[in-house]
């Protein structure tokens, strides 16, 4: 009888991390009880979680490890509701009572802080009960969104079941034209997948043009993989992101990184990108995805340029480089929010606050803002949004009459001083 060889593949970096997590070496489609090495709650979905976690353990019980939990505010700050203001107090109360260290009230953004702070590395395995979780992604992490009842089982044991996700890796080619960014290359891929294309799946960023991408413009991607259904979003770590990551984090150790092995089993789609277009994401889809061309003339009444997808320093520059200091067109709003304290110093420091004021402009505290329709900035009946956000479901930002775009900083900015869709290329 012929000898039977069994020749295993190598493993992708989602399975590497959970094999680290779950102390065994495992593949796609197993089923495992993972260590976590990093929790987020912010001001929405901490409640929740804070009220399961001592439905769970009793009201004397402590959580299993208070330095890997980070609770953010940045949904509803400052407070817009006497409600709002007792899920806060309820919130610092819960950290002081646990010793819980990383906690911050006015910071920012939780899917800008948490890399900006360190929180964030490669090869973690980090959950939050938000679904742009998968942002942390581009630093070589698996982030994933869980619910509050799940998070509340984590504040508890440290430990979480996972179904380990197949991986599809999206790889990008060619080189990017002027004004044309990260943003427009996933919403094409998201427009081409399909909400539900990438289902569970580990969304792996890739190629040349994602190598040239720096962090900022990687976590743009990542965070998106959640709106072609991905249950994280990836980038295998390099050079560029461990620079970020020393900028940020004493005594990073580049040897806890861990990398894909070339002869891993995944999924492969490919878009040559050297002559894409500006896109833009149509209501009420995420995917229902145009060249921005093709909306030429498109009347708009706000621009909200902000949010964890596109509230960066580098997207704010750009979105001032585009306008070149004209004002807004009339009758058009602008709301403009800069994603984290530190980000804000930095568009402070470099002259953007004041060219969007000088531009008619408002431009607010670090927060969440219009993104999720629940604090202010909001759309009324059958006004029409230009957004840098990441979702435009009906009655995202206010009325369900009103509509919302999805597009880059850039075709955000030309839309603040013409108050039409346009490509940023013909302005």
């Amino acid at each position: 009888m012929a000898e039977i060889h069994l020749v295993m593949a190598g493993l992708t970096l989602s399975e590497k991390i959970f094999t680290r997590a779950s102390k065994k070496e495992v593949r796609a489609g197993e089923f495992v009880m993972a260590d976590i090495d990093r929790a987020m709650v912010h001001d929405i979905t901490g409640p929740l979680a804070v009220k399961g976690f001592y439905e769970i353990a009793g009201e004397d019980a402590k959580v299993w490890d208070p330095e890997k939990i980070v609770i953010l505010f940045d949904h509803q700050v400052p407070a817009d509701s006497l409600a709002a203001a007792e899920n806060h107090i309820m919130l610092r109360k819960f950290a002081k009572e646990q010793g819980i260290l990383n906690y911050d009230i006015f910071e920012g953004v939780c899917h800008q802080v948490m890399p900006e702070k360190g929180h964030a590395l490669p090869g973690d395995l980090i959950v939050g009960s938000d679904s742009h979780t998968c942002t942390y992604g581009a630093l070589g992490a698996f982030s994933t969104g869980i619910g509050s009842t799940d998070m509340a089982s984590v504040f508890a044991t440290g430990k979480l079941w996972f179904m380990v996700p197949e991986t599809l890796r999206l790889k990008a080619e060619g080189r990017l034209q002027r004004l044309v960014t990260s943003k427009d290359v996933v919403l094409r891929m998201i427009g081409d997948i399909g909400a539900d294309g990438a289902t569970y799946r580990a969304c792996e960023f890739a190629g040349s043009a994602v190598s040239r991408m720096s962090v900022p413009e990687r976590m743009t991607m990542t965070n998106m993989a959640i709106e072609m259904g991905g249950k994280a979003g990836l980038v295998d770590p390099d050079e560029t992101t461990y620079r970020y990551i020393e900028e940020r984090v004493e005594r990073f150790n580049r040897e806890i990184a861990l990398h894909g092995d070339g002869d891993a089993v995944l999924d492969e789609r490919m878009w040559e990108v050297s002559d894409l277009p500006p896109q833009v994401a149509v209501p009420h889809n995420v995917d229902h995805v145009v060249p921005a061309g093709d909306l030429a003339g498109t009347k708009i009444d706000q621009v909200f340029l902000g949010s964890c997808t596109n509230g960066r320093f580098e997207d704010l520059a750009l979105a001032a480089e585009v306008m070149r200091g004209e004002p807004l067109a009339r009758g058009v709003r602008m709301v403009v929010i800069p994603a984290s304290r530190t980000e804000y110093m930095k568009a402070l420091r470099g002259g953007l606050v004041e060219t969007f004021m000088e531009a008619g402009a408002t431009v607010e505290s670090p927060c969440c803002g219009p993104c999720m329709g629940g604090s202010f900035g909001l759309l009324g009946d059958g006004e029409a949004s230009l957004s840098t956000s990441n979702r435009n479901f009906q009655g995202r930002q206010g009325s369900p009459k009103a509509r919302v775009y999805l597009s880059s900083p850039a075709t955000a900015a030309a839309g603040a001083i013409t108050g039409e869709i346009n490509d940023p290329r013909e302005i």
